[in-house]
């Protein structure tokens, strides 16, 4: 299909994110927020099991099992109020590892798509480990694999495919955040990331879902989806293109319905839509 977007989307509004979307949106930020929150209170129960035990608080530095700089310690302090600063001082850390929980649940789950793909067309696939950098073929039981994984790769028509997450390449010298190649795992490199030939597709992928950074959220993705195209069109090459977002508000609708229709970028897919990210998962494992 020429222009892939079509099997998903019929016109600017089907990229408008719904209030159903938001709140499904909404919902999943929350459960990631307690998720991520459970280690906190289980150090909590922990610092007060200590705690008990100390005759003062500033007692407990003599105690080996707590690190101190992470423990706020006044003479006075009761135990309850040493538990309760303790959590104040995690909430701020919590909330800082928020903020980039948007983009970490919007890979995960278009990891998720892309597996569900694969899995169910027959196809085999090898994953990279987002902190060893190792690769390792399909493991039998992928439940939990998406938070763990930052590439992923399999086989169509012969050729051998690999994504990649957050990559900066020498050809557009900022961060991108999807990068599908032509080549093997055993291949990545800086040489070939030079290679604009290797290249088959890039996207950008946003998933904040306050709507408030919605129009900002866009803005960098075209940016850097303008940058992509003029670096790849010095070497007279045309990767194909795409964006994928979780909150898009009708004016940011319209504009990347014109992209589309112009064959600026060659596909779209609102995030929270599940139709159409399958469907552009699809697309991306035809390519």
């Amino acid at each position: 299909m020429s222009r892939p977007y079509l099997s998903h989307l019929r016109s600017a509004a089907d990229l408008e994110t719904t209030s159903a979307g938001f709140q499904a949106g909404l919902a999943a930020l929350a459960v990631e927020q307690n998720r991520r929150a459970t280690r906190y209170v289980a150090e909590a129960h922990a610092l007060r099991s200590m705690a008990s035990c100390a005759t003062l608080p500033l007692d407990l530095r003599a105690f080996p099992g707590i690190q101190m700089p992470y423990v706020p310690l006044k003479a006075h302090y009761s135990v309850e109020e040493l538990v309760f600063r303790f959590l104040l001082t995690r909430g701020d850390t919590l909330g800082g590892t928020m903020r980039n929980a948007g983009g970490f649940m919007a890979q995960c789950k278009l990891t998720r798509s892309v597996i569900a793909h694969l899995k169910l067309a027959g196809k085999d696939y090898r994953w990279m480990h987002s902190e060893s950098n190792v690769w390792a073929d399909m493991p039998k039981e992928d439940a939990d694999i998406e938070p763990h994984l930052r590439g992923l790769s399999w086989r169509t028509n012969g050729q051998t495919r690999t994504l990649l997450y957050n990559l900066t390449g020498p050809l557009f010298r900022n961060n991108v955040d999807l990068t599908l190649f032509n080549c093997a795992p055993e291949n990545l490199g800086r040489q070939l990331y030079g290679n604009a030939a290797a290249y088959i597709a890039l996207g950008e992928l946003k998933g904040g879902i306050d709507p408030a950074g919605a129009d900002e959220h866009w803005k960098t993705a075209r940016t850097a989806l303008e940058r992509i195209q003029t670096s790849f069109a010095k070497l007279k090459r045309k990767p194909h293109t795409f964006f994928i977002g979780a909150v898009i508000e009708a004016k940011m609708a319209k504009e990347i319905w014109s992209q589309l229709k112009s064959g600026k970028i060659e596909n779209a897919a609102n995030l929270t839509a599940d139709g159409q990210i399958a469907a552009l998962t699809r697309w991306l494992c035809s390519l």
